[in-house]
């Protein structure tokens, strides 16, 4: 399973973020300033991996939850999100049962 999400990681692009932030954690020491400092990574590095993971459902979110519009599309929205909290639910811990 490990094997399955390195390859994602390879595959959706992430590998480079994931990289940048490793290298952000090694150079900064632990702190409010190493928080600051490698946020911008760790948002997109995970912004990435929810990509690979849950692809049709982050594009859902992305498209229905981009502005306010109406209250058929605020409820879309809410139904987009909690598609993509099942998607992401289902793939934590599939290593360990």
């Amino acid at each position: 399973m490990e094997e399955d999400w390195k390859e994602g990681v390879k595959r959706g692009g992430c590998e480079r973020l994931q990289n940048a932030l490793y290298d952000c954690h090694r150079r900064m020491p632990a702190g409010p300033a190493r928080n600051s400092g490698c946020r911008h990574l760790n948002r997109a590095f995970t912004d990435c991996l929810v990509a690979v993971i849950c692809p049709s459902e982050i594009e859902a979110v992305r498209s229905l939850c981009s502005s306010g519009g109406t209250a058929m599309k605020r409820s879309q929205c809410q139904e987009a999100r909690l598609s993509l909290s099942v998607c992401l639910s289902q793939h934590q811990d599939q290593d360990h049962p």
